[in-house]
């Protein structure tokens, strides 16, 4: 199975990310990449800056409001709340590899049906107003950032209470940034699962509102790019969750440890920084022709394709090999563990063909945003390493698990993302 998830149950190595030097400066530049970035969008009109004094840098780091924890912590028990009484299955994911199975809740199509039209609501009836929101963006950029740090440490002591029923280094640096607990739960509700899905994925999915609702708040109407960039993650964010349950079989889920990298993740880069082109339009305001908009739009909906098929066809796979891949019964190469790697559809033409899907979308919503600043082009300048890393992670593990198994596989289908280039 060509899996984002092919898990190993030995004691890690802390030679991930650089190592412990590596996940410091990590821990470092990720917090203070954000309060930059949000600061050359609130502070310096969507451009990129040098701090010329101290005082510059202090307003980088604004302090919370009251007004900005009730939004978070509104925002928490209304998801929480939805998790827990809302209508959908309970599943149970994989087993960890001391044996224990955390369980999920897969409503988050409702929690979200719910949280949008709540949200529209009580924009259109003035019960909230977009512009006091983002008055507030920043207070609640820094009350993330001081919550991830606060679970991160939290987190950290819980998987070292829990000794060898854990996976971690023994550096503490190293652990605290990668973690030392893999489902931390709040009785039986896995922390990870629900603060990437309905506080992550949620809270972009109403930043994703709140940033058009200002723009016509200010200026009477959405631009084009706006619009273009709104109506492109809209589908991400819809067909994430509506296909939510394929999210326990991603490594962030099955593989990776609740640390410092996860927390800020779902608290702060998704949330803050992938909604970086709506900010920056509205900020900005750049021109998009229309005819561009048109081939942004094709060029999203290219890549989402390729993004989402090549996944379907993953999951199509475990669940009945025999089901036709492109109209032709699926070729698979079978392996001494007694599993089977797909050959056929895109995964026949490269091992990670999804990312590729991936990154043509966030070049999509980069490029709506024209050529007046890099700021907006974030995103695909961080997205794009990121997914190489991953493969290339992903591929260590499938060589230690499959041996020379995957050698004979990597001769089959010699492309990593991109077919006949890398």
């Amino acid at each position: 199975m060509n899996a984002e998830s092919n898990a190993e149950s030995t004691q890690p190595k802390p030679d991930q990310f650089g190592g412990p030097i590596g996940a410091l400066v990590l821990s470092v530049v990720m917090p203070v990449a954000s309060f930059y970035l949000w600061s050359a969008v609130a502070h310096h009109g969507g451009s990129m800056w040098i701090p010329g004094s101290v005082s510059e840098v202090v307003a980088m780091f604004p302090m919370p409001t009251v007004s900005s924890a009730a939004l978070l912590a509104g925002w928490l028990a209304i998801q929480f709340a939805l998790y827990v009484y809302g209508p959908g299955p309970v599943v149970q994911g994989r087993p960890a590899h001391n044996g224990e199975r955390a369980e999920y809740r897969i409503n988050g199509l409702f929690a979200f049906v719910v949280s949008t039209v709540a949200l529209v609501a009580a924009l259109y009836f003035d019960l909230l107003s977009a512009g006091w929101v983002l008055d507030q963006w920043g207070p609640l950029l820094t009350l993330c950032t001081l919550f991830a740090l606060v679970a991160s440490a939290l987190c950290h002591v819980a998987g070292r209470r829990r000794g060898e029923l854990e996976r971690s280094t023994g550096n503490t640096i190293y652990d605290f940034f990668l973690g030392t607990i893999l489902n931390p739960r709040i009785g039986r509700h896995d922390l990870k699962f629900f603060f990437e899905s309905r506080v992550g994925m949620g809270i972009w999915a109403a930043f994703a509102v709140i940033l058009p609702a200002a723009q016509l708040e200010t200026q009477g109407s959405l631009s084009t790019a706006m619009i273009v960039v709104s109506l492109c993650q809209a589908l991400y964010i819809v067909d994430f969750f509506v296909l939510e349950a394929n999210l326990l079989s991603m490594i962030d889920i099955i593989e990776e440890n609740l640390g410092f990298m996860l927390w800020h993740a779902f608290l702060v880069w998704m949330p803050f920084n992938f909604t970086l082109q709506q900010q920056y339009i509205l900020e900005a305001d750049p021109s998009l022709p229309i005819v561009a908009a048109a081939g942004l739009l094709l060029l999203n909906t290219a890549g989402y394709y390729i993004f989402r098929s090549a996944n379907l066809q993953k999951q199509q796979f475990r669940r009945d090999p025999s089901q036709p891949i492109w109209g032709k019964t699926p070729q698979s190469m079978q392996t001494k563990r007694g599993t089977k790697l797909l050959l056929s559809g895109w995964w026949g033409v490269a091992r990670h063909a999804n990312y590729l899907g991936d990154m043509t979308m966030a070049f999509a919503w980069c490029l709506a945003c024209g050529f007046g600043s890099l700021v907006p082009y974030f995103y695909v300048l961080y997205f794009v390493p990121l997914l190489i890393d991953r493969e290339r992670r992903d591929n260590t593990i499938c060589q230690r698990k499959y041996g020379d198994d995957w050698d004979r596989y990597c001769e089959k289908v010699p492309y990593r993302i991109i077919p006949w280039v890398y």
